[in-house]
């Protein structure tokens, strides 16, 4: 039977654990730290809140204001269309450049979580060992203490 490795053993073996957000961050670019941004700020309810809100004092200021006031006419909108347009062709790419980062952090993260847990796995294993091979000797001993009677 093979000696049973130590924890101080299997400590010794492994390298240290990697803080994966620090690594995440340090390999980005000042763009994909912007998108990143804008994707905290912009895929949030705030943010729709602000679009929702926007969106409907347009809409109800250009249907129910005086028609002299009113600056985009009802039903086409087109001024509203072209700016909704506007933002969506830079926000919508920014987003999925945004989402794609986060999915390579989530990985990298996915890939700590799996090296700690083979960790915890080895380190379980040899405790396990010395438990059975405490359990072993305890019994020989019991059974020992009996004979001398």
């Amino acid at each position: 039977m093979s000696p049973i490795p130590t924890l101080e053993e299997l400590r010794s073996l492994r390298r240290p654990l990697q803080n994966t957000h620090l690594e995440h961050r340090e390999r980005l670019t000042k763009l994909e730290r912007l998108a990143l941004l804008i994707t905290k700020y912009v895929g949030s309810m705030g943010f729709f809140a602000v679009i929702l809100v926007w969106t409907a004092c347009w809409l109800i200021w250009n249907t129910s204001a005086p028609a002299e006031l009113r600056f985009d006419p009802f039903p086409a909108f087109v001024l509203w269309l072209f700016i909704s347009n506007f933002i969506q062709l830079f926000l919508l790419p920014l987003l999925l450049l945004g989402q794609n980062l986060e999915d390579r952090h989530a990985e990298i993260r996915a890939r700590a979580d799996l090296e700690v847990n083979r960790r915890a796995e080895q380190e379980i294993e040899a405790i396990l060992a010395r438990l059975e091979k405490q359990n072993e000797l305890l019994a020989k001993l019991a059974g020992g203490g009996k004979d001398r009677k």
